[in-house]
């Protein structure tokens, strides 16, 4: 059944982009200075979860790379490495710059030290940017001529809010790249092209691919999730074809995985924060945070426990029902099982 599974994982980069010409287009563009030996303006990529800002950004970076090896690219995931030292070590990680590099060594001394590799240029892909606890960062790597920035967040204004006013004025212009939801016919034709690498030959049928599109509402990842989850129970089962009860299953199968892995990957404050809405039910903000400061030793700025809410409801591990003061907050799964 499946024939490669690397195809079906969320993180697996195709040889071509469906539906996406034009993003890879604007984004290419951006980048095309690098070519001729120029640092290019910041580019953004923003969007909700499951559009593909982190499969085009990796993908056109490859190509960009084929024209010209010598250009470095660096990929960092900000929900993991979130301060600015972990930020600067995984940048000079990617070029094998980290000998005799402790946790006690000054965050200046690997400024100093990415600042002195400039004999390259140096793409630094920031993913999951609102997640940066000290955006000073991006100033640090603003100011090396060799280094071009991609930044990926899910919105402008909430990733800019959260900018000083040294940050936001050197970041206020830049190539944006805006991301929407795949619609029906899109997320159909990215499963096929899925299925058609992965899968045995009529593994699964178009309609079958349209009905896992419909329900995974335009986020690809959620999509690849019930297609790799069907043909896994399939496969199990030793059949052929994927049926209608396997890909049933696999629905909610593959939304509880996905949400498992995002309940993992968050920071410490922010599985606080989920844990007490949790076991409340439902709670307003101010018992949240009070609950919340009960809980840890050094609590985070009320601004900053507002991203992490933010980013929570994002993605759709938290609801935020209500507005301003009658404000609440509850688990999307809870608020799923009430409306089943």
């Amino acid at each position: 059944m499946i024939v490669d599974a690397r195809v079906l994982r969320e993180d697996f980069v195709p040889s071509e982009i469906v539906h996406r010409h034009d993003e890879v287009n604007l984004l290419s563009e951006s980048l095309e200075p690098l070519l001729s030996g120029h640092r290019t303006d910041p580019a953004f990529l923003f969007g909700p979860t499951g559009v593909g800002k982190t499969c085009l950004a990796r993908y056109t970076l490859t190509q960009l790379r084929e024209q010209d090896p010598a250009v470095r690219v660096a990929y960092v995931n900000c929900w993991q490495e979130y301060t600015r030292f972990r930020v600067l070590y995984s940048l000079l990680e990617s070029i094998g710059q980290t000998t005799s590099i402790h946790r006690s060594t000054p965050k200046d001394e690997l400024f100093g030290r990415l600042e002195a590799a400039a004999d390259q240029p140096l793409v630094a892909v920031l993913d999951e940017v609102d997640q940066l606890e000290e955006t000073a960062v991006l100033y640090d790597l603003y100011r090396l001529p060799h280094v071009s920035l991609v930044l990926i967040a899910n919105r402008e204004e909430e990733l800019f809010a959260s900018f000083d006013d040294r940050v936001r004025s050197r970041f206020h212009a830049g190539t944006r790249v805006q991301f929407d939801r795949y619609g029906m016919d899109e997320l159909v034709a990215i499963l096929r092209e899925r299925a058609t690498q992965g899968l045995e030959p009529n593994a699964v049928t178009t309609d079958q691919l349209q009905t896992i599109a419909e329900a995974a509402s335009g986020d690809a990842r959620v999509g690849i999730g019930i297609l790799r989850s069907a043909a896994r129970r399939a496969e199990q089962a030793g059949t052929e074809r994927v049926t209608a009860t396997e890909i049933e299953s696999a629905i909610p199968d593959a939304r509880t995985a996905i949400r498992r892995k995002t309940v993992e990957g968050l920071l410490e404050h922010q599985r606080v924060l989920y844990d007490v809405i949790k076991e409340a039910g439902e709670i307003e903000p101010g018992s949240l945070y009070e609950r919340y400061e009960q809980r840890v030793d050094e609590p985070k700025t009320t601004r900053t426990l507002r991203n992490h809410l933010t980013k929570m409801v994002h993605y759709d591990l938290i609801k935020s029902v209500g507005k301003h003061r009658g404000r609440r907050y509850r688990l999307v799964s809870d608020e799923k099982d009430e409306t089943s």
